[in-house]
């Protein structure tokens, strides 16, 4: 079944879209407020840039020849790039960060400071993954590659059973399968999309400005620091590797918490192709918040504990989306609607490890 073949219903629970919809720009314009970033997104977002640059340059001044000391470098530089990809790439890429679109477009390829390929991400992220979440086939974020089950319409192996233990680790190679082999194969494979909304570039231009890319990415930040830094090639090979690491960690469990859980479905099309709900219920029922009380966990992960909010409203920044879960919350209990969240950080790991020990059954 196609992806244009799915068709989420029309009819069902009309009176709770509009009424969330009303509230939500009520919200705005009672209050004289944009939708899109404001200076503390703008704050975060150097903090963020920081935590990624400076330790990089440091490693070329020569202020320390500890190699405790480099690899703490690199991995500070992992959380940098995880925030990175969290409060500024994700933002711009769903055209919520600035009311100008030039700013938002530049700002979107900052993930190439992760490693990743802008193009790939959006289809991957604002096509297929917010148009279609847990639906089997059809979100790849449900569907990784290699042996992790993440979906319970997915074939199940016997290797499955331990995939609550192993999967953690498997989540630190995200970032790392970008920068090397990922790209290459999802742009392969998206430009048969009719939805990939840059098919109309030749495909051999794709690909050049795709291998620029990571030609650019290595040399900075793995040719360099190999050339330029007083360290053993291995040591910055296993601090480059740890830099990643800890970015996928972190950007995997922040996501995989939000909709792989025990409290989410996983709904599947008729024969028809029709789904049993509108777009907007679907998206409270296969999305989880976790930690609302958090300011300050909220500030450092972009907002991205609030998932049903973003959901709902992606072309929202995420520096509004505390104000806007208490909408979302009361026009859901109101039409008895399911809202899914769980009281911390914790809690939410837990659920998902659970999940994991259910789709290994």
């Amino acid at each position: 079944m196609t992806k244009a073949s799915i068709k989420f219903s029309s009819k069902a629970n009309l009176e709770f879209v509009k009424e969330l919809r009303l509230k939500a720009n009520a919200y705005f314009k009672d209050n004289n407020i944009s939708k899109q970033g404001n200076y503390n997104l703008l704050i975060k977002s150097v903090f963020m840039i920081s935590l990624y640059i400076i330790p990089f340059g440091l490693m070329f001044v020569g202020w320390t020849d500890s190699v405790a000391i480099h690899l703490l470098e690199w991995a500070l530089m992992g959380f940098g790039m995880a925030g990175i990809g969290m409060v500024l790439m994700h933002d711009a890429n769903h055209g919520s960060y600035s009311k100008q679109s030039w700013v938002n477009k530049l700002l979107s390829k900052s993930i190439y400071f992760i490693g990743g390929y802008p193009a790939n991400w959006r289809h991957q992220h604002n096509t297929l993954h917010h148009g279609f979440t847990n639906i089997q086939d059809h979100d790849e974020d449900i569907d990784p590659v290699g042996i992790v089950r993440l979906s319970p319409h997915k074939p199940l192996y016997k290797i499955h059973r331990f995939q609550h233990i192993y999967a953690w680790l498997l989540y630190g190679l995200m970032t790392i399968s970008w920068a090397t082999y990922r790209d290459f194969v999802q742009l392969f494979r998206y430009l048969k999309d009719k939805s990939f909304k840059t098919m109309k570039k030749p495909k051999a231009i794709l690909f050049m400005d795709l291998i620029l890319a990571k030609i650019v990415y290595f040399s900075v930040f793995l040719v360099l620091p190999l050339v330029f830094t007083p360290f053993s090639w291995y040591w910055i090979v296993a601090g480059f590797l740890l830099m990643h690491f800890v970015c996928g960690f972190v950007l995997a469990i922040i996501f995989q918490t939000a909709h792989v859980m025990t409290s989410t479905d996983y709904p599947l099309p008729n024969e028809q192709g029709e789904m049993e709900t509108n777009w907007a219920v679907h998206q409270l029922m296969t999305t989880t918040d976790y930690s609302p009380k958090s300011k300050i966990f909220s500030w450092f992960i972009g907002g991205l504990n609030y998932q049903v909010e973003h959901h709902l409203f992606p072309q929202i920044s995420h520096v509004h989306y505390d104000k806007l879960s208490q909408l979302v919350k009361t026009t859901a209990e109101k039409y008895q609607i399911p809202y899914l969240v769980e009281r911390n950080f914790f809690g939410a790991l837990a659920n998902h490890y659970r999940m994991l020990k259910v789709l290994g059954k």
